[in-house]
Order: C-alpha cells, then sequence, then structure tokens
C-alpha cells in the first residue's frame, strides 16, 4: 500500500492540523514548535487547528500538565479552534473500532500471556531470531479459543512493504515483515496508544499530520489501521527534532527545555514564535518576520530534513529586534505580564506612565525584558534615589560640589537635548572637564546606577522639576 506525497485532501478540502501533546509534564521547546507548525499551517490557509490532550497514561497525566500546556500555548499565541479534546473520554469509540476490525477480518483475538510472549523473545533473543512476536493464535480456528482475557491484534500483512510519502521525508519504505501485529485492545479492554491517535485523527477530520520525526516509524503501522477500515490517509509530515548547539539530542544540559522557562527569562512571545518557526523551516534568507508573514509564507516543503540546532545566541538577536520593532503600548503590557507572571508584581500608574514615556529609549538594544527593565530603574524608582556602590563611588565630594553648581542652570534652561547638553558641557569645561566626567555623578545622582540610557535622554523623561529634585538630594 502506499500514499500519494499529496495525501488525502485537496483544494476543496479545508486543512485541518492538531497539536497532540501528553500532559506529563511541561511543554516542551519542541513540542511548542511542533504546535506553532501546525498552527501556522492551518491558520495560513484558512483551516482550522485543533488541541487534543494524549492523557491515555493516566498513571503520569495530570491536570497541571495539563494546564501547564494550555497556559503555554495561549502565552505563545496559539488559539485553536473548539474545546481541547481528551483522548481518554474517547476509549469506548476506540474499543468499538478494535471490534469493527476484528469483525472485518482486519484483527485477531489473541490468547497470548504476558508470559509467554517474554518466553518466546528470549528465546528468540538467545537463538538470535527476531524478537517480532508472532501470536500463534493469527490464524487458529475460532472453535479452539479458551474461555480466557484475550488482545485484540491488528492483522498486519506479511509480505511487500508500506509505502509513506512524506510531505518533509520523501518517499519511506517499510518492509511488511518488520511490521508486527501490534496490540489494538489490551487485554483489560483499554485500547492502546497506536489505535487510539488514528481514531481520534479520523474523527477529527485531520488532513495533515505535522508532527516530530521520532513518530515516523509509527506512520507505518499507524496507516495500516487506516487501511483496514477504509479511511483516507492524511498527508504525513515529520519534522526533523531539535538538537543542542553540539548536535546531540536535546537534553537538561544544553539548558531550559520547557516554554515556560523562556517565558520567566523575558523573551517576548513573538520572538519565541520567529525562532521556534526558523528552528527547521526557512524562506530564503529572511530570519527576522512577523506573524502576517509567517503565515503568508509557512509551508511544508520549507522545512528541512536535518536536525535543528538551539542557538540562544540567534534567539537573543531576534528577541532585541521584535521589542525594538514592538508598539510601545502593547509592549508594556507584555512585559508587565512577564512581571506579574515571574511573581514581581504589576507595575504602578507612575511607573506606567513613567516607563511608556521612556519605551522608545528602554527598547533599543534590550534583548530580554529583565534588560529592559534595567534601563527602566530610573523611572521604575522614587525618590529618594538609593545609588548602588558603583554609583556610590561616582558621587564623590568633588562631584557633588559640581553637581550643586548644576541646578541653578538647569531652572531656567529649554528643556530640549540641545540645550541641556550644552549646559552640562559648559559646566563640565568651566571646571577643566570633559563632559564624561561630569555625566557619570550625573547619571549616578538621576539612575542610582553607572549604566543607564543617556543622562540627557533620562532628564527629558522625568522632566525638569524631577531632575532637579534627583540631584538636590544627591548633593545635599
Amino acid at each position: 500500500m502506499s500514499q500519494s506525497a499529496q495525501g488525502r485532501p485537496d483544494s476543496d478540502v479545508p486543512v485541518v492540523t492538531r497539536f497532540a501533546p501528553s500532559p506529563t509534564g511541561f511543554l516542551h521547546i519542541g513540542g511548542a514548535r511542533t504546535a506553532l507548525f501546525n498552527w501556522l499551517y492551518a491558520r495560513g490557509r484558512g483551516g482550522r487547528f485543533l488541541l487534543r490532550i494524549e492523557d491515555t497514561d493516566r498513571a503520569r497525566s495530570t491536570p497541571d500538565a495539563t494546564q501547564a500546556i494550555l497556559d503555554g500555548l495561549s502565552w505563545l499565541g496559539l488559539d485553536w479552534d473548539g474545546e481541547a479534546v481528551s483522548q481518554a473520554a474517547g476509549a469506548g469509540r476506540h474499543a468499538e473500532v478494535a471490534r469493527e476490525m476484528l469483525a472485518r477480518g482486519a484483527a485477531y483475538k489473541c490468547f497470548s500471556t504476558p508470559e509467554e510472549i517474554a518466553a518466546f523473545r528470549e528465546a528468540a533473543k538467545a537463538e538470535g531470531r527476531s524478537t517480532l512476536f508472532h501470536s500463534p493464535w493469527r490464524e487458529a480456528d475460532p472453535a479452539t479459543h479458551p474461555d480466557a482475557p484475550y488482545a485484540i491484534r491488528l492483522k498486519a500483512p506479511r509480505e511487500g512493504e508500506t509505502v509513506i510519502d512524506d510531505a518533509v521525508q520523501g518517499r519511506v519504505r517499510f518492509a511488511n515483515e518488520q511490521l508486527d501485529d501490534m496490540v489494538l485492545l489490551r487485554a483489560d479492554g483499554t485500547p492502546t496508544y497506536m489505535l487510539a491517535v488514528v481514531v481520534d485523527d479520523n474523527d477529527m477530520g485531520i488532513t495533515h499530520v505535522i508532527r516530530g520525526d521520532d513518530h515516523l516509524n509509527n506512520a507505518a503501522r499507524q496507516a495500516l489501521v487506516y487501511q483496514a477500515m477504509g479511511w483516507p490517509l492524511p498527508v504525513f509530515a515529520h519534522i526533523p527534532l531539535i538538537h543542542g548547539p553540539d548536535g546531540k539530542k536535546l537534553s537538561k544540559r544544553h539548558g531550559a527545555l520547557g516554554l515556560e522557562e523562556y517565558r520567566a527569562m523575558g523573551y517576548p512571545a513573538a520572538a519565541i514564535r520567529n525562532y521556534l518557526a526558523r528552528l527547521g523551516w526557512s524562506h530564503g534568507d529572511d530570519e527576522f518576520f512577523t506573524d502576517v508573514q509567517a503565515l503568508e509564507w509557512f509551508d511544508l516543503d520549507g522545512i528541512g530534513r536535518a536536525p535543528a540546532r538551539l542557538d540562544l545566541k540567534k534567539l537573543d538577536h531576534l528577541s532585541g529586534l521584535h521589542i525594538a520593532a514592538a508598539e510601545d503600548a502593547a509592549l508594556l503590557h507584555e512585559l508587565e505580564d512577564w512581571r506579574v507572571a515571574t511573581g514581581a508584581g504589576a507595575f504602578n500608574e507612575t511607573q506606567r506612565q513613567g516607563l511608556l514615556k521612556a519605551m522608545p529609549l528602554l527598547k533599543e538594544r534590550a534583548k530580554t525584558f529583565p534588560q529592559l527593565v534595567e534601563k527602566a530603574n530610573f523611572v521604575l524608582d522614587s525618590r529618594p534615589i538609593e545609588p548602588d556602590e558603583k554609583a556610590a563611588k561616582a558621587l564623590d565630594a568633588v562631584s557633588r560640589g559640581i553637581l550643586s553648581e548644576l541646578t541653578p542652570h538647569l531652572q531656567g534652561a529649554s528643556w530640549n537635548r540641545h540645550e541641556l547638553e550644552a549646559v552640562v558641557a559648559r559646566l563640565a569645561e568651566a571646571h577643566g572637564l570633559g563632559l564624561g566626567k561630569l555625566a557619570q555623578p550625573l547619571r549616578a545622582a538621576l539612575a542610582g546606577r553607572t549604566v543607564s540610557p543617556s543622562v540627557f535622554d533620562m532628564m527629558l523623561v522625568i522632566g525638569r522639576e524631577e531632575t532637579i529634585a534627583r540631584i538636590e538630594d544627591a548633593t545635599n
């Protein structure tokens, strides 16, 4: 059997994709990318993007993990259509399909016990034979069936090959002799994951199955279920996994794995979307792009086959570009959401107004929200400004004396950058100093730090009255 490269859909069939995570922990950065690819493909074609929680492993699936997935997708801006579907809730439907396959002769009852199967595999391994289990019940006369618990197994073809025309991996061939008669329904009546996935994808009308290439082998076995039921195959697109900078499978040693960790580090959602889209997919040489562009450009033929490598320097670069390009009010809103999410609390109204006024100079060269907040301390702090250790050293007796001479000149100065620079430069020259020598203690007085935006930018943002008051606090 084979599947055409275009798969089931034609131009008249709306695209339907899905993201189907297991709620056993955090939303992995690789899972977030899979969700993004599915979302982009569906939304870019006016299709539907569905969410299915594959919670059949009741021992490991938790409500908290499910909520983490929902929260992560929401933060990333990936909206889904309808309610999230629970795979476990469909167990009755999955079992019904297994029994239908049994009635069609596409499956059979297997009475082999776990002990018998284990003994078979041990003997096969010892003898150097394939450990692929061949059930003695496959062709057994139903009259010989014992009154005992049984599993329902797929009657997989033993000869020929199963061919998957994958939209990313190309044509992939599987020898049928290497495909086992997989269990569809366990002896306790519970359906297996392999059956549940196919039933759910068919019933949900999924046209494109876009997932990690660690599922590629599953596609061959799952295709046999589609065939047995006479269901149309979806388009399969198995995307390469994300590796660390060293080319090895992504793990904790490479840094953060969970999406919530990247949120906590202060990356804006738009930057994460942009960066994840570029992990394994490309549109020419474009690195920085908007959501509108990504939705227009994204296609399966732009996905490569080689594993993508996580590069946090590239993420930092893209993050800086997105922060700089963001609208000030929207950036303030996201910054405050980040503060609240990390437990730092919301801004007061005075801080909001100060941030909004300062945002044009704050967002330049800031790569993350913590960096932006660090630059924003001069509008977030209130008088009296408490200088840190380095800033305090800049406010020595000589510097304080010179700064005290500055306030009368600022009282009558026109409050624009050109005039402020001229006033400070004249005072510095009168004391035989370069402008930079006076700028450091002035920065310490205004911001309480030795690193901040330009002193003249800060003066323009906080205004004449606050500027003079801070200088007087520092010099008295």
